[in-house]
């Protein structure tokens, strides 16, 4: 899952989902050096991250981008989870999109300097770009694989995953569907 799928798992605006949002770049035991529900929000990332990778739904789903990507499929496919979270909003929340990162967006510049020092220097660009709510369109997908090609190790074939999206868009929704409904579950347990 990317940001905003770690992002609206976190059970509420708070804490826990600033923890959820930074959990990639906080490594090793250094979720000790937050507070106690920041902490908890790291830990839940990796949980998410951990039932994610292991999940039969999303193996499938990342195998139809292996063509392209191979060996960072599963980094794709945690792009384009985010577009079917992003489509499908409406089904998983009473707050529009737009309004909810709205508030998402005010909390992490409210929280700025809690946040790890990578995540201050791309939190205004996240932010102007208002990536989180354009993850619901095809080229807003297609940008965010870009720009993860220009700053990481990721292949620059964003095209070739919107093609193999438009192609196979209605099983991968199902996919995405089933598979959201397994995560919320194992969340739902852990934040209780």
């Amino acid at each position: 899952m990317n940001f905003l799928a770690h992002i609206y798992l976190s059970g509420g605006i708070n804490e826990v989902m600033i923890g959820n949002f930074i959990g990639d770049y906080v490594k090793g035991n250094r979720y000790e050096n937050f507070s106690p529900e920041i902490k908890r929000g790291i830990l839940l990332h990796r949980k998410i991250d951990s039932f994610t990778d292991k999940h039969p739904l999303v193996r499938i789903s990342t195998a139809r981008f292996k063509p392209c990507y191979q060996r960072y499929a599963s980094v794709v496919i945690d792009v384009v989870y985010d577009h079917y979270l992003a489509f499908l909003w409406d089904d998983y929340s009473d707050v529009p999109l737009a309004d909810y990162v709205d508030q998402v967006h005010a909390y992490l510049l409210k929280n700025y300097f809690t946040l790890p020092r990578r995540v201050k220097a791309f939190l205004p660009f996240l932010i102007k770009s208002r990536r989180l709510e354009n993850y619901k369109y095809l080229h807003g997908i297609e940008r965010s694989l870009s720009i993860m090609a220009n700053h990481t190790s990721l292949p620059e074939k964003s095209k070739c995953a919107t093609m193999i999206m438009s192609e196979q868009y209605e099983l991968l929704k199902d996919e995405f569907v089933a598979y959201f409904k397994d995560v919320r579950e194992m969340v739902d347990s852990y934040l209780v």
